[in-house]
């Protein structure tokens, strides 16, 4: 099955390295048919990526997330997105749908709580130990890249 997994972030502001932290993970494996996309944001042209694939993950830093993340699947969504040069995995997701005139793969987000965004910060030590949870849940998703799993995850997740 091939995977493509998106991690956005900004490394140099604080918590939101974490889906970069994340990703530097995932690069230091060998996961095979996975294919692995890193930015500072989405934009359009990542509904690209999505090319081939059977499933996705979009991974990214979150306020307000309970701790220490969410798993919960996507859809397409329509909408009016703020700026194009920014978007949330859904209007990613529509784009290719848009452009390709078909579905796009079954489609999961991974946001890990972060508390401190500042720019020039470290990481704090809750995001520290929010990473550390959300590496163990990355495993246990990629030792079963399918959409059946992952749903049973996402709502073991939310019944947890």
């Amino acid at each position: 099955m091939a995977l493509v997994v998106f991690a956005v972030g900004n490394p140099s502001r604080g918590d939101d390295a974490l889906g970069p932290l994340l990703m530097a993970g995932l690069e230091s494996q060998d996961w095979p048919d996975v294919r692995l996309v890193s930015d500072f944001q989405l934009q359009i042209e990542h509904a690209l990526d999505l090319d081939g694939c059977d499933l996705a993950l979009f991974i990214d830093a979150g306020t307000g997330t309970p701790a220490p993340f969410t798993f919960s699947e996507t859809a397409p969504a329509r909408g009016r997105p703020v700026s194009s040069h920014s978007l949330p995995p859904a209007a990613v997701l529509q784009v290719f749908a848009d452009i390709r005139g078909m579905p796009p793969p079954p489609a999961f987000v991974l946001c890990v709580r972060g508390e401190d965004f500042g720019l020039g910060k470290e990481l704090s030590e809750a995001a520290c130990r929010h990473l550390e949870a959300a590496q163990a849940h990355l495993g246990t998703c990629l030792a079963h890249p399918d959409a059946t799993s992952w749903r049973r995850l996402a709502r073991d997740a939310t019944t947890a």
